[in-house]
């Protein structure tokens, strides 16, 4: 491990590690626009420059370009580094707009950050500036060209790190323009990372367009919740209303990115339709009677009954502690089992992949990454887990194989070998290669691959898949993983807390199944608990049957749908951004949200879009929503009140 001097501090760093790299494990932040740490070195806007002042390399270098070696010592802080680094500055801002009040990177800009800390404060430069067309990138980017310093994070990314291509470097020199060839919506469902990676205000969040400043916004970690991945966010606000969402770093989980489903979909949050107030019937009310009222009436269908006409409802998207809070009500109560998943098939499918998800098979992301063969069985990475794709891209450029066994027409953002098979037939063939059978060409050459790969990755998705071949991807892992490999596993599922609701499910019954006892008349009362399963059943007549057949449907949402037009009781949650919540990833991986901003109704909404609103008031509009696991805890304490007042 080499030992070098930057800024008479010893430090001791791995091989192969820059030295901008090593300078800041020590604390040191040398000045930067092009160098990312997921990117790499380019060594294009010259702005990292120190001084070697001895050892193996010697005078003025970029440090991003100079591997750190045993003896260096290395001054950042040098006459000539720092002039070097200010006149770059000079450069660089010749042609840069002064439009800072109206740009929307005012406030986090690189560009910004690092001019006042060189000193340049004066323009010297007088003549006709540079200037380019803007281009329509679609609806989530706005394209402001003529901002643009030409540090390549923004190709580099889209086109190297990412692998789609209607995006990149066209001109020469002064000239090069960063675009498309036309105008049009980008193509990569990562495209939003240019917003995060951009220095300057070439590329800004379009939705987030004039509304707040850096430090205006209430920032809060927090994690999407649009796949089973779990990864890593920053969601900001203002005025009770989601202004944007950014990457957040997770070594393990999403590294420095995040896709466009969950940069930018957070309007549930905003929605102007979302329940707001407590509901009995079509009257409003208050938490308390709602809750005296539900108590009430679930004791009267209880006695008339039995306990076992009862029965909760939730999804896989709900939160760890909801699930909990569900299964304690219930267990207490002596109601039905809560439901958790759509079908029998889908709850058997989650439940056997997490107990076969041990602990020394399962693999994050990152492993992912690190894989030199990668068979991926039923899954769809770029629409199911968009991370995924973005992982076995990085997989595929250090030279890992990719399989895919898949009837679906696939399409994923690198070369691969698409062995078009259907579900039946996949099974058949890991049964192949589980028993080393090389009837088919096409399977002995992926047995063969697997046998010289040393991190071969097994992924299988849950969507199309069978419960024999969620045990048959398992197998090949653990045969691999006793041949010696380094072999990992890797489950697809379907909804952000599976994980946890297959832990929660033993002995429920799924949303199917209570459909059919509704109709037959055996369950009277229904608690629907933030579950979108409603909505997504293939028929949704006879969802709308079977719900007029119970004698008290009872919905704590924060979505807005006709089902809550047809609840008796109607009590609004509160979202992952606005409360604390716990969810465990398809990984196994317990991760937990924290409130980003306060609850109710945006301000925007309250003041028809005027700022200031026109009313004084001393409650916050629409505050009236709680926590899903808060609620269900108040509604038992409610029927155990209800309970000992009747008795």
């Amino acid at each position: 491990m080499p030992t070098l001097i930057i800024d008479d501090r010893k430090i001791e760093v791995t091989n192969g590690t820059m030295v901008i790299d090593a300078a800041e494990k020590a604390g040191i932040m040398i000045p930067r626009f092009c160098y990312h740490p997921a990117l790499g070195s380019a060594g294009a806007c010259r702005m990292c420059a120190v001084k070697f002042l001895d050892g193996p390399v010697q005078g003025l270098h970029m440090s991003c370009m100079v591997e750190a070696k045993n003896s260096m010592v290395v001054s950042t802080t040098d006459h000539e580094a720092v002039e070097f680094r200010r006149h770059v500055i000079e450069l660089l801002m010749l042609n840069h707009p002064h439009d800072c009040p109206v740009c929307d990177e005012g406030g986090h800009c690189l560009l910004q950050d690092q001019t006042a800390s060189s000193g340049h404060v004066m323009r010297r430069y007088s003549w006709k500036k540079r200037t380019f067309r803007d281009q329509y990138l679609g609806e989530f980017i706005q394209h402001e060209m003529n901002r643009c310093i030409h540090c390549y994070r923004c190709r580099r990314f889209y086109q190297e790190y990412s692998g789609y291509n209607d995006f990149g470097a066209m001109g020469i020199a002064n000239r090069t323009y960063f675009g498309r060839f036309s105008d049009g919506s980008l193509q990569s469902p990562f495209s939003g990372n240019l917003i995060d990676l951009c220095p300057t205000g070439v590329l800004t969040d379009k939705k987030a367009r004039f509304k707040a400043r850096r430090w205006d916004l209430e920032r809060a970690p927090s994690i999407c919740i649009m796949c089973s991945l779990g990864c890593n966010t920053v969601v900001s606000s203002r005025y009770r209303e989601i202004i944007r969402i950014e990457a957040r770093h997770n070594r393990d989980v999403n590294g420095y990115f995040i896709c466009d489903r969950g940069r930018f979909g957070f309007s549930f949050a905003n929605n102007p339709e979302r329940p707001r107030n407590v509901r009995i019937g079509t009257t409003s009310s208050t938490f308390d009677d709602a809750l005296k009222y539900a108590s009430s009436k679930l004791l009267d269908i209880s006695k008339k009954y039995g306990s076992k006409a009862i029965v909760c409802m939730t999804s896989t998207n709900a939160s760890v502690e909801t699930h909990d809070s569900l299964k304690a009500i219930s267990r207490n109560m002596n109601w039905q089992n809560p439901g958790f998943f759509m079908d029998r098939f889908q709850q058997s499918k989650i439940t056997a992949a997490v107990e076969r998800l041990k602990k020394d098979i399962a693999i994050s992301l990152k492993d992912v990454e690190n894989a030199d063969f990668i068979l991926a069985t039923g899954a769809d990475p770029v629409n199911e887990a968009p991370m995924l794709a973005l992982a076995m891209r990085q997989a595929n450029r250090r030279g890992a194989k990719i399989v895919i066994l898949d009837p679906r027409p696939v399409v994923l953002p690198f070369k691969f070998e698409h062995l078009s098979q259907t579900p039946h037939n996949i099974d058949s063939s890991l049964h192949g290669l589980i028993k080393n059978i090389t009837e088919n060409n096409e399977f002995e050459a992926t047995g063969e691959r697997i046998k010289k790969s040393l991190h071969p990755a097994i992924i299988c998705g849950t969507e199309i898949t069978g419960l024999s071949t969620v045990n048959l991807t398992a197998d090949i892992a653990v045969l691999l993983k006793a041949a010696g490999k380094k072999a990992g596993l890797f489950y697809l599922m379907q909804g952000a807390n599976s994980f946890g609701a297959a832990l929660a499910a033993k002995g429920s019954m799924p949303f199917t199944e209570i459909l059919e006892r509704i109709d037959k008349g055996e369950i009277k009362a229904l608690i629907l608990i933030e579950s979108s399963f409603p909505y997504d059943f293939s028929d949704q007549e006879l969802v709308k049957n079977a719900l007029k057949k119970l004698e008290l449907l009872v919905v704590f949402d924060y979505m807005p749908g006709y089902i809550l037009e047809m609840a008796n009781i109607v009590v609004p949650t509160l979202t992952h951004f606005e409360t604390g919540s716990s969810f465990i990833n398809q990984e196994g991986r317990l991760q937990k949200t924290c409130p980003s901003y306060q609850a109710g109704t945006p301000l925007s909404q309250v003041s028809c879009g005027k700022h200031p609103p026109r009313e004084f008031r001393k409650d916050i509009p629409g505050s009236g929503a709680k926590a899903a696991w808060e609620i269900i805890h108040e509604l038992e304490k409610a029927m155990t009140r209800t309970n000992s007042q009747n008795i």
